[in-house]
C-alpha cells in the first residue's frame, strides 16, 4: 500500500513495517490530523522492504508490534526488519509502535539498534518524536560526514608529512609539565636517528641528539618566541649515529589556553648548504687573502720602482742639471743661440726632476710614512690640482689620529683612485675631501661638483677602480658608499675601523639557560 497525503509543508516520507491495513491507515490519519504532508508505503516482507530500501529514500520506519501474520507470506519481524536496514547500510529511524512498553519483543528491538517505541493509545505524539528522530538521523550523518572528511585530511596529511625532505612536528609548551611532542612524522628517523614514538613518549631525547654547543641557543630561540609569540627559526647541530647533521627549525607559534605555546613547523636538513656556506666562506677568505697579499706585492713593486726612480733616475737627472748649469756657464756669448738653448734644456731637466718626484711620491709617498695619512692627503691634492687644474681641498679634523701602516696605504690608494676617476670622468672644476674620526672609525669623504655618477656608471662590468675600492674596503672590515651628490656631482663615503678586529675573538659568555625539555 502506498498512501500519499498533500499539505504545504515538505514531505513526510514513512515506512510502516508489517503493519495491517487498518493500522497503517490509523496511524497516518493521525500524522496527517496533526498537520503535515506524507509519502508513506506500507511492506510485510522481506522482499517488499528490501525493494523499498532501494527504490527510493526514506526518512524513517514505523513497526507495529504485535505483528500480524500476513497469509502466505514469511513473517517480518523488528529483529529482521533492522539486520535488513544494517545490511543495507542505512541509518534511518526505526520506531517501534507497540500495544504495551512492557512487552519483550519491544526490548528485544532496542537491544538490537531501534531508536524509539510508542504506546499504540498515544498516537498523537509521534508526530514530534518522528521530527526528533529524523534530526538525530541527520546529525548522525553529519558526524559521520565530518570524521570521513578528518579522516580523508588526515590521511593527506600524513602522505604529505611522510613525503616532505624532513620532519613535521607539533611542540607544545605546558606551564606545569614542560615541553612535549604531540606529533613527529615519520622523517623524524631518517632525520634525527629516533623513532616517532621514542620521542612522543621521551621528549628530551631530541635535546641529547642536540650538539652540546647548540642547546642553550636552541633553549634561547624556545623561549624567546614564546614571549613574543614570533616565529622560531633555529639552526643548530645534531649528531646522529656518530654524525654531525646541521638541522634548521622552523614554526609559527599560537598560544593555547591553558596559558602555553604550540609550535607546528617542520625541521630540515640544512647540512648541504651549511657546507656550501663555509666552502663559499673559504673562498672568500682564500681570495681576501690573495687580494692581500698582491696589494702587498704591488706596495713592494712600487716601493722598489719609487727608490729606483728617485735614487738612480732622480741622482742622474740631478747631474745632468750641474753639468749642464756648468757648461752653460762657459758657453761664449756668441751666437746667442747656444745659451738660449741651454736654458731650455735645463728648464726641461727642471721639468723632469718635478716629474720624478711627483712620480716617486704617488707610486710611495715617503710623507706617509713619516707625517701620516693627513700630511700625505695634503701632498696628493696639491700634485693633483698642480696636474689637472682641478682645486682640490683637504679637510683633516683629526690629524693625529694613528692609524697601522696596511690602513694608511689602502686609504691613501683609494683616495689616488677617486682623483683619478674625478679627472678622467667627472668634468669637474672642485674636489673637497674630509677626514675625521666618528665612532670608533676613520671615515674619509670625497665630492665633487662633476656630472655626477649613475646606476649604469656603477653595474658596468669593467668598474675595476670601484671594485678595486670596494675590495679594500672590505679588507679592512669597512663601509663604503658612493652616489650622487647635492646639489651635483658623486659623492664618496667610507669608514674603517682605527683598531683591526683580531682574527678570532672568544664568544661573549652567555647567560645560563633554563631548559624547557
Amino acid at each position: 500500500m502506498a498512501v500519499t497525503v498533500k499539505n504545504q509543508d515538505a514531505a513526510l516520507r514513512l515506512l510502516l513495517v508489517d503493519a495491517a491495513e487498518n493500522d497503517a491507515a490509523r496511524v497516518l490519519a493521525c500524522l496527517t490530523a496533526a498537520g503535515t504532508r506524507l509519502q508513506a508505503q506500507r511492506v510485510a516482507t522481506a522482499a517488499a522492504l528490501r525493494d523499498a530500501l532501494r527504490n527510493a529514500t526514506w526518512d524513517a520506519l514505523l513497526c507495529r508490534l504485535p505483528h500480524p501474520a500476513p497469509r502466505g507470506a514469511k513473517k517480518l519481524g523488528a529483529p529482521g526488519a533492522l539486520r535488513l536496514l544494517q545490511d543495507a547500510a542505512l541509518d534511518l529511524p526505526f520506531i517501534l509502535l507497540a500495544d504495551s512498553l512492557d512487552d519483550k519483543a519491544v526490548t528485544h528491538a532496542l537491544q538490537a539498534g531501534a531508536h524509539e517505541v510508542f504506546a499504540w493509545g498515544e498516537l498523537e505524539r509521534l508526530l514530534p518524536a518522528i521530527r526528533r528522530e529524523i534530526r538525530a538521523a541527520r546529525h548522525r550523518a553529519d558526524h559521520r560526514a565530518a570524521l570521513e572528511m578528518l579522516r580523508a585530511s588526515e590521511t593527506r596529511f600524513r602522505v604529505l608529512a611522510a613525503n616532505l625532505p624532513g620532519m613535521v612536528f607539533q611542540l607544545e609548551y605546558d606551564p606545569a609539565s614542560g615541553l612535549h611532542f604531540s606529533y613527529v612524522s615519520d622523517g623524524c628517523d631518517k632525520l634525527i636517528g629516533l623513532k616517532p614514538n621514542e620521542l612522543l613518549s621521551a621528549p628530551q631525547r631530541f635535546v641529547e641528539v642536540v650538539d652540546t654547543a647548540d642547546r642553550a641557543a636552541l633553549d634561547k630561540a624556545l623561549e624567546d618566541s614564546a614571549a613574543t609569540c614570533s616565529m622560531l627559526n633555529w639552526e643548530g647541530r645534531i649528531r646522529k649515529r656518530g654524525q654531525v647533521k646541521w638541522i634548521n627549525l622552523r614554526s609559527t607559534p599560537q598560544r593555547l589556553d591553558n596559558g602555553g605555546m604550540q609550535w607546528q613547523g617542520i625541521a630540515t636538513d640544512i647540512s648541504r648548504s651549511k657546507e656550501a656556506e663555509a666552502k663559499l666562506r673559504r673562498s672568500r677568505e682564500q681570495l681576501s687573502e690573495l687580494s692581500y697579499h698582491l696589494e702587498a706585492a704591488k706596495e713592494e713593486e712600487r716601493e722598489r720602482i719609487a727608490r729606483d726612480i728617485h735614487d738612480e733616475l732622480g741622482s742622474t737627472l740631478v747631474a745632468i742639471k750641474i753639468k749642464t748649469a756648468l757648461l752653460s756657464a762657459k758657453l761664449p756669448e756668441q751666437p746667442p743661440g747656444l745659451r738660449d738653448m741651454a736654458g731650455d734644456i735645463e728648464g726641461m731637466l727642471d721639468q723632469a726632476m718635478s716629474t720624478v718626484g711627483r712620480v716617486a711620491r704617488e707610486l710611495r709617498p715617503g710623507i706617509l710614512k713619516e707625517f701620516g695619512l693627513s700630511a700625505a692627503l695634503e701632498c696628493q691634492a696639491e700634485d693633483f690640482s698642480q696636474r689637472t687644474g682641478i682645486a682640490c681641498r683637504v679637510q683633516c679634523d683629526d690629524e693625529g689620529a694613528q692609524l697601522d701602516e696596511q690602513t694608511s696605504v689602502a686609504l691613501f690608494r683609494i683616495f689616488q683612485e677617486a682623483l683619478t676617476n674625478v679627472a678622467k670622468h667627472a668634468h669637474a672644476s672642485l674636489v673637497v675631501v674630509r677626514l675625521r674620526r666618528e665612532k670608533g672609525c676613520i671615515v674619509l669623504e670625497i665630492r665633487d661638483n662633476g656630472r655626477g655618477i649613475s646606476e649604469a656608471d656603477l653595474n658596468k662590468p669593467r668598474s675595476f677602480g670601484l671594485r678595486g675600492i670596494r675590495e679594500r674596503i672590505n679588507s679592512l672590515n669597512g663601509e663604503f658608499a658612493i652616489g650622487p651628490a647635492e646639489p651635483g656631482g658623486s659623492h664618496i663615503m667610507l669608514s674603517v675601523p682605527t683598531a683591526r678586529r683580531a682574527e678570532s675573538t672568544p664568544p661573549p659568555e652567555e647567560s645560563p639557560q633554563r631548559n624547557l625539555f
